[in-house]
């Protein structure tokens, strides 16, 4: 019966082989597979009789090689069917643009893909960085929830919490406003079909919500009929992109125009026109009889609205299909000149002829809207900004006012745009879009560190560490500055480090400088009451000319620590070590002349004695001389070999530079203060054994206590100066000259100076005379 069956169909299929209905479905496969169902039925009768050899092998391979012979037919004709090319123009999800799976697929409508790109730039520009989402289980909405938290991840964008949307759930309502309540975001992102975000409101109070940017996907945003459900509290500011709106000339006139007459026999006009005016065109007893005559004017629905945003697609899908076949059907010089192969026969037009055309259509309709497609079959994707502005005074009317576009033909990063002039509500009837991050971003100064128990939004602003900035907001680190540089307060930018070091503009250099010109004062003060009394006797008993000398070099050493208040130079480095050297040899060297003048005056008095004749006037002159030569020697070694420098000390403190002056080669430095501690203690010695001597004579007693004064702040200068940094160890160097300068100053010099102002009576010959014969001298 089978057998006979197949046998009798392919008789019609080659009887009506030059039939449309036989061509379409390509009759040599089709005969083809009736052939191998023939074969098909036949097979089953080698499984009926005695097994023998060869019945059991054939029964098997005729079955196995029929069958295969037949599922290639059905392959073949369903890859036929495949390969014919489909245009759509409302499928929207994203994986119909797998061209291996849909090879052949087109779409005039943009991909999901490209909404939720749109979502995320839309976040990005105002800086949504933490964010809701409620959605529901259809696959538009989880595939394209699961798509915009993958593509907002990598813009830094962070999903403090998803909601599952499920109709059946009694407790959404309450699930919905507690989550929302909680929650830190300010942005809430619904993404859902527009049958499920009516059912939403229609559960949800939103009076009980709280405020909230909303933001809706493709779907819904441009219904205006959610209005009516009293969500104002809710969509009042809400904004999202919608399919931009297109008005075809002529399209709704003629629709209105349109009478079932028109086509007697659509079928589906007259099943319109039922559902529209709620009659019927056959006898009913619940509905009154349509006559025809009915206006489409006076009704409102979805095939009447002037703003329906799909039409567009619709008429772009069947410029695409009338554009390809106009470039199939060109011909010149028997070469199509879009492909350059020969030209078709306009009565045989194939699919896929038709196919590889449609890849290649380029032109523009109404709006200036570019069709082409890419190599997914993907069409140019544009969309409207819509923002949702009801008002005022009425809960229920809105305005959906296009707010901006976003155009995928655009370069990267200028697909977005906004209307010029145009004003935005937001959920909170600010003038600023609100403000929805998990964390603020760091300021410059600080670094971001992510905290590996929150997202990646909610980092850590730790502040940067001493000698680092930053001076970008959100800086995943901090750089340290340059040697010479240093943060300012705010850490976000490098400035010079200051300079330290004393000066006479600091209140430590200030005073320094006048103890220093009071010891010049005073030195000239006594040079010139000496000068005055110079022949008196208390003047000429020490040798006066050493006195003078000893005045004057102590006049120097006060003047030689001003050369320690300066800025550091070579020449001042110089010259502050040379000159506090040569001047304190000096000064010592007199002292000791005048130590020894003393034990050899007394050495005079005695009997017998002429030790005054080697030592007189001319070799106190050279022993002074000699004894400061061998410190000049010291200092031209020093300068000769390594001389003091100045430096830059940014060791000592972070924060600011130290100007100081290096020694240069320390063994020259503590030669020069070793010749002058050696110096001083053989004045101290010489002094010391003096110190009982006739009191006529004897000034000993006042250098030993000037020595024991200049050895003790010498002595106790040395780990006073080690130890100070910067500006406080020049201090410390100062304070020992001024102090061992006012020392011998003082006790060698004051108490000749109050005898010579204030007991005139001793300063003569006949006091000093009674005074060594009340002595028996």
């Amino acid at each position: 019966m089978g057998a006979v069956l197949s046998l009798s169909t392919v008789s019609i299929f080659l009887y009506h082989r030059e039939t449309p209905v036989i061509k379409a479905s390509n009759f040599d496969l089709s005969c083809l597979l009736l052939f191998s169902l023939f074969l098909c039925f036949l097979c089953p009768l080698t499984f009926i009789g005695r097994p023998t050899v060869w019945t059991c092998m054939l029964r098997h391979t005729a079955f196995g090689v029929t069958f295969a012979l037949c599922m290639s037919c059905v392959l073949g004709k369903t890859i036929v069917v495949v390969m014919a090319f489909k245009i759509s123009h409302l499928s929207t999800c994203a994986c119909l643009s797998d061209r291996r799976i849909y090879p052949t697929f087109f779409r005039t409508v943009p991909s999901d893909q490209f909404q939720i790109s749109a979502l995320v730039q839309l976040m990005k520009h105002f800086g949504w960085q933490w964010l809701g989402i409620i959605h529901s289980d259809e696959v538009y909405s989880s595939d394209g929830v699961a798509e915009f938290i993958k593509q907002g991840k990598a813009e830094g964008i962070c999903v403090e919490y998803v909601i599952f949307y499920n109709r059946f759930n009694t407790e959404i309502e309450h699930i919905v406003t507690e989550q929302l309540k909680s929650s830190t975001s300010s942005v809430v992102l619904l993404f859902m079909s527009l049958s499920h975000t009516r059912q939403l409101f229609k559960k949800v109070d939103g009076n009980k919500l709280p405020r909230k940017q909303w933001i809706g996907s493709e779907d819904w945003i441009s219904q205006v009929e959610l209005a009516s459900l009293g969500s104002k509290n809710v969509l009042h500011g809400a904004m999202g992109f919608a399919l931009p709106q297109s008005i075809i000339p002529g399209l709704v006139e003629f629709i209105l125009s349109l009478k079932p007459s028109d086509e007697p026999e659509s079928v589906m006009i007259k099943a319109f026109w039922e559902s529209f005016f709620e009659c019927s065109f056959s006898p009913s007893n619940s509905r009154k009889l349509c006559t025809g005559d009915e206006d489409l004017r006076t009704i409102t629905s979805a095939y009447t609205n002037r703003e329906v945003r799909s039409v567009r697609n619709v008429y772009t899908a069947v410029y695409s299909i009338a554009h390809a076949l106009n470039s199939l059907l060109q011909c010149e010089n028997g070469l199509n000149p879009t492909t350059g192969k020969h030209c078709v026969n306009k009565t045989d037009v194939q699919p896929k002829q038709v196919l590889e055309h449609l890849k290649l259509v380029d032109f523009t309709v109404l709006n200036g809207h570019k069709v082409s497609f890419d190599e997914n079959g993907d069409s140019v994707a544009q969309y409207d900004l819509l923002n949702w502005q009801y008002k005022e005074d009425d809960s229920v009317s809105v305005n959906v006012i296009k707010i901006g576009h976003y155009d995928s033909s655009f370069p990267e990063g200028h697909r977005f745009r906004f209307t010029p002039n145009t004003t935005i509500v937001w959920a909170f009837n600010s003038t600023e879009p609100p403000k929805s991050v998990c964390q603020d971003a760091c300021p410059a100064g600080s670094r971001k560190a992510t905290n590996k128990r929150a997202p990646v939004c909610c980092f850590d602003c730790f502040e940067c560490p001493e000698g680092g900035i930053s001076n970008e907001t959100d800086s995943s680190d901090c750089f340290l500055c340059t040697v010479e540089f240093w943060p300012n307060e705010k850490k976000d930018k490098c400035i010079q480090k200051p300079t330290e070091f004393l000066s006479f503009t600091e209140i430590m250099g200030i005073v320094l400088s006048v103890f220093c010109c009071f010891g010049v004062f005073l030195s000239i003060l006594i040079f010139i009451i000496f000068l005055v009394h110079k022949e008196t006797p208390i003047v000429r008993a020490n040798n006066s000319e050493l006195s003078f000398l000893l005045l004057l070099s102590l006049k120097l050493c006060f003047l030689c620590s001003l050369t320690f208040i300066v800025r550091p130079s070579d020449w001042s480095c110089m010259l502050r070590h040379t000159a506090f050297g040569i001047t304190f040899v000096l000064c010592i060297s007199c002292v000791l002349g005048k130590t020894i003048v003393v034990l050899m005056a007394f050495r005079a008095t005695l009997p017998s004695s002429n030790v005054m004749k080697w030592f007189g006037p001319t070799q106190q002159r050279l022993s002074v001389l000699a004894f400061t030569l061998i410190q000049v020697v010291i200092c031209l070694l020093w300068l000769t070999i390594n001389p003091p420098y100045p430096f830059k000390n940014m060791e000592t403190y972070m924060d600011k530079i130290l100007l100081e002056c290096a020694l240069g080669s320390a063994i020259g430095f503590w030669a020069v203060l070793g010749y002058i501690g050696v110096l001083a203690m053989l004045c101290f010695i010489l002094a010391f054994l003096a110190r009982k001597l006739p009191d006529s004579f004897n000034e000993a007693k006042f250098i030993t206590f000037s020595m024991v004064i200049f050895c003790a702040v010498w002595i106790t200068f040395i780990p006073a100066y080690v130890s100070s940094p910067g500006k406080f160890t020049v201090a410390v160097e100062i304070f020992a000259i001024l102090a061992s300068t006012f020392g011998l100053l003082i006790c060698i010099f004051v108490p000749k100076c109050y005898i010579i102002i204030f007991k005139p009576e001793q300063n003569s010959k006949k006091h000093i005379k009674s005074k060594m014969q009340s002595k028996g001298i």
